[in-house]
């Protein structure tokens, strides 16, 4: 598959981002003479990032070009991605030569943050083709995707734009209406409304504003949203009591959110002073590396519990899954180390070796047929015994594979002996001794497994005797 990124400014560079690292060859057009220069740190930030977020196997980079023609980059293209700045007689311009040039069977998407899809269209006759998918930065991790069509708009299209975008691991966010700024923006630029006159009227400063917001309610936003939070608020009677209580503080004058201030030289010093003072003179990059690192610790927490961003994570993950090659090495992890991995040392810590080499024995037990369903039936596998060897550092972005052997298979015991290897350089980092015995969960007592199970247990164990692993 080929996208085509038109722009290559901060949003265009995510979206190439997270198009390459999903596996997508990725073409980018602007003209500007540094343009992969500009687009490298996104890359590479993408590049770390993005794969933490994900336990099954990364499809492999797609590879990324950099093209001065329009025409040259959206050839053969399955998706064109404009990301050009938010002036609509530049869009416009930009969309005639992008149609001129596109395949016809092309999706064709704007990142425009307020435009409508009918403003992009007016007078080109694209027949409802060009769609707004409008991301949040940074787009390689944040899912969301505001997804709108125009009155023209067929409804297949709109299916099949959902589809290739849920296929990159986002969240198409399908708007009803045509709308400026559409859903999320709109929101947004409410919020931020109301902090500017809070700054100029100095009630409070940009860095008080910000611990309201990550402190409290963002929180309760990232995993619940606005209005499930606010049903939670009216206790047992729900929603009904919430309106009931709160709904007449709307009639107060808490905000000013109806009237926008004098946007002058005074209220932009005194926003830019204080957020110079919040930084702490952190750099751009490192508040990035910053967002990151934090974004992969709360999305994968929330994907542990299989909430809001987290349950888009967890599906897309098992997407990514394939069966075990059941010859040696038998690689049953290939992943990168998360950043929430480590610890004060900078290192994987060590109670997430041992993580790892339960997910290990976890994708072994899926292969053999001991999986969810099975274990819904009330059977499993339970670790009995492990010994682990710490052999080398782990660190936070570093791929790794585990490779694992089974050296006993009869009956209710299950031994396997796991290698944790850098993938690079095929490294030993870890080893692992690991015995399990097989279980009934209703009883919580050793059993036989049944039949099939202990078939391809001792198939597997018959395929890898004689083999003696190296623990260093």
């Amino acid at each position: 598959m080929r996208a085509a990124i038109v722009g290559g400014g901060v949003i265009g560079g995510g979206w190439a981002a997270r198009f390459a690292v999903m596996g997508w060859e990725v073409r980018v057009f602007d003209p500007a003479p540094d343009a992969e220069a500009r687009l490298s740190p996104i890359m590479e930030a993408a590049a770390r990032a993005l794969p933490m977020l994900y336990e099954a196997p990364m499809p492999e980079p797609g590879a990324v070009s950099y093209h001065a023609d329009l025409a040259e980059a959206v050839e053969g293209a399955d998706w064109v991605q404009e990301s050009v700045p938010e002036r609509l007689d530049l869009k416009q311009a930009v969309w005639r030569e992008i149609l001129d040039a596109a395949p016809r069977g092309a999706m064709l998407g704007s990142s425009t943050s307020g435009f409508r899809p009918g403003e992009l269209q007016e007078g080109m006759g694209s027949e409802g083709r060009i769609l707004v998918a409008h991301p949040f930065n940074p787009v390689y991790l944040l899912p969301l995707v505001e997804l709108v069509g125009s009155a023209k708009t067929d409804a297949g299209l709109l299916e099949k734009a959902s589809e290739i975008l849920t296929g990159i691991g986002m969240y198409p966010l399908r708007v009803r209406a045509e709308i400026d700024a559409h859903i999320a923006d709109r929101l947004l630029e409410a919020v931020w409304r109301e902090a500017l006159w809070l700054v100029r009227d100095g009630i409070a400063t940009t860095a008080e504003i910000d611990d309201a917001i990550r402190m409290g309610f963002g929180l309760r936003w990232a995993q619940m949203g606005l209005f499930e939070t606010y049903r939670l608020g009216g206790g047992e009677a729900g929603m009904r009591h919430f309106l009931k209580q709160f709904g007449p503080c709307l009639q107060l004058p808490w905000t000013r959110l109806t009237e926008v201030p004098d946007f002058d030289d005074a209220l932009v010093e005194t926003i830019a002073a204080q957020s110079d003072a919040q930084s702490g003179g952190v750099t751009i990059p490192q508040l990035a590396r910053r967002r990151d690192d934090n974004l992969v610790a709360i999305l994968r927490a929330l994907k542990m519990q299989g909430n809001a961003a987290g349950a888009v994570l967890r599906d897309h993950d098992a997407t990514l899954r394939g069966r075990l090659d059941e010859t040696l090495p038998m690689v049953t992890v290939r992943r990168v180390v998360p950043a929430d991995w480590t610890d004060t040392n900078g290192h994987m810590n060590e109670g997430r070796y041992g993580q790892i080499f339960s997910d290990a024995a976890e994708e072994f037990m899926h292969h053999v047929g001991a999986d969810a369903a099975y274990i819904a039936a009330g059977h499993s596998y339970f670790t009995a015994e492990t010994t682990i060897r710490y052999l080398a550092e782990t660190l936070a972005g570093e791929r790794v594979r585990v490779e694992t052997r089974v050296t006993l298979g009869e009956g209710r015991k299950l031994r396997l002996v796991h290698e944790m290897r850098g993938e690079a350089d095929g490294t030993l980092r870890a080893g692992c001794d690991q015995f399990l015995l097989h279980v009934s969960l209703d009883t919580r007592r050793s059993c036989p497994p049944l039949p099939a199970v202990a078939a391809e247990v001792e198939r597997i164990a018959r395929l890898h005797a004689g083999e003696t692993p190296v623990q260093g």
